[in-house]
């Protein structure tokens, strides 16, 4: 039954605080819903307007009204169904690829994206450093749109963490080596920077190499690319070459 408190609740869950309180965070869509038993992720209960379109343990299934959907809803347009999930422990995989390390990613669409081009990509892993955005936000999960059930992320202290890595540490840089003319390893981690300040010094100076994506383009109005956009393109030059 949805009551009053479990209103309260599940609002609160747009807030990090109270989602480590309560162990819990929120997935929003039928087609990301009905995946999620084939994840790691276990669900606690689903709220939907449509039950009948679940394919899901209907146990786990209260029917709601449209009304008391928009309540718990963090969509301005909410959908047919809610599950309320537990947050998942967070392991570190072994890696015998591409891994991805973000140096703090504040925009929750930025590491949506981004966790959505690994998917596609095979990536499964990627490293955060502690102050990027939570993982858990509700606009990282629906910018994800349900990748963040296939890909692994981890936060660390990446000072400590890239100091023990035993694979090259790839960073993008304006002064890098162009990332077409580059020779990718078969093993290796793309450090990814702060959407204003690019990479901090304390990580930069543990880079191995350098790329950069070069300008074609005369124009100087742009000074940068958006650091998913600049991730989903080295990807694909990436990929391209093997």
């Amino acid at each position: 039954m949805l009551t009053a408190h479990k209103i309260k609740i599940l609002q609160s869950l747009d807030q990090k605080k109270f989602r480590q309180k309560y162990n819990l965070f929120l997935v929003e869509g039928n087609k990301t819903v009905k995946e999620i038993p084939f994840s790691e992720y276990k669900i606690k209960e689903i709220f939907s307007v449509n039950p009948d379109s679940l394919s899901v343990e209907t146990s786990l299934i209260t029917e709601i009204l449209p009304s008391e959907l928009k309540k718990i809803s963090f969509l301005q347009h909410p959908k047919d169904s809610v599950a309320v999930c537990e947050l998942k422990e967070e392991r570190i995989l072994e890696n015998d690829s591409v891994q991805i390390i973000l140096d703090g990613i504040q925009d929750p669409g930025n590491l949506g994206t981004i966790i959505r081009l690994a998917d596609w990509f095979g990536i499964s892993q990627i490293i955060c450093s502690e102050d990027t955005v939570d993982f858990y936000n509700p606009k990282v999960i629906q910018a994800s749109m349900g990748s963040f059930l296939r890909v692994n992320l981890v936060y660390q202290n990446l000072e400590s963490y890239l100091s023990n890595c035993d694979s090259a540490i790839i960073g993008t840089d304006m002064d890098g080596e162009s990332f077409y003319d580059y020779s990718f390893p078969k093993k290796f981690n793309l450090v990814m920077g702060n959407e204003g300040n690019g990479i901090r010094p304390e990580i930069e100076k543990l880079l191995t190499d350098k790329i950069t994506i070069p300008r074609f383009g005369k124009s100087q109005a742009t000074e940068s690319l958006n650091v998913s956009m600049a991730t989903g393109i080295i990807l694909g030059q990436i990929f391209n070459k093997k």
